[in-house]
């Protein structure tokens, strides 16, 4: 029995394998438009729309008779968190086939720091789930809340590194405007300094809308791949390449 579920996963793996290795450039930048609108508006909807439309900051009780209200919307909230997170490992699966050839290691970092993010932000909501499950304790409710929004910032720390990579990569490729490869870097250093700035100055909430603004970099840089996709070279026909 053992030996059929080894070999049933080394088949899943080799067929992931395959499926990535068999994805060509032009066919990962058409993923992408597709993935990236998706990404866009369950991102925005379980991260944003969701927590501001039923947290009312420091009203504990307020917050608890939102939910309760309004429980199939927290729920779906809670929903949106996981897919957003499983949407992003088939994205940056298909930037590293995109990038591969501009620079492997580079392509690599992104992929190990992206995915580091996942189970981090994945097992961040819990802490949803456990103020669902406290709604008649107001204050202890709260505080899974709060700890959610903690849980955010240290996934942010790595929604920020693995876009250094991926901006070298932007700026490197020639498949986009080099000023993509730069505010993807402006938005890797928004959501890093942005954190790290939460936790040490509180207080300093105007600073850290600034950060915040940072970001929306990789909000542009998306924008353009969904608009005008990417320049992709086309390869040269070996045949040519000898005859010249």
């Amino acid at each position: 029995m053992l030996a059929l579920i080894t070999k049933s996963n080394k088949f899943g793996e080799n067929e992931m394998t395959n499926l990535i290795t068999d994805l060509s450039q032009q066919k990962a930048v058409t993923i992408l438009r597709i993935l990236y609108p998706i990404w866009a508006i369950v991102g925005f909807f379980s991260v944003m729309y969701v927590p501001t439309t039923l947290i009312v900051a420091k009203d504990a009780a307020a917050t608890a008779s939102n939910i309760m209200a309004n429980e199939s919307l927290f729920r779906m909230g809670i929903a949106g968190s996981l897919i957003t997170q499983l949407i992003i490992i088939f994205v940056v699966l298909v930037l590293y086939k995109l990038f591969k050839p501009v620079n492997k290691n580079h392509a690599s970092l992104m992929v190990i720091f992206a995915l580091v993010g996942v189970p981090i932000a994945m097992l961040n909501t819990l802490n949803r789930i456990a103020a669902l499950l406290l709604l008649n304790s107001a204050d202890q409710m709260m505080f899974f809340l709060n700890l959610n929004e903690q849980g955010v910032l240290i996934a942010s720390i790595f929604w920020g590194l693995w876009l250094f990579p991926l901006g070298y990569l932007i700026y490197k490729s020639g498949y986009f405007p080099k000023i993509f490869g730069i505010l993807v870097t402006v938005a890797g250093f928004g959501y890093l300094i942005g954190s790290f700035t939460y936790f040490l100055l509180p207080g300093y909430e105007t600073i850290i809308q600034v950060f915040d603004l940072m970001t929306m970099g990789e909000v542009f840089f998306m924008g353009w791949v969904l608009l005008k996709g990417a320049k992709i070279p086309e390869k040269k026909n070996p045949d040519e390449t000898l005859t010249n």
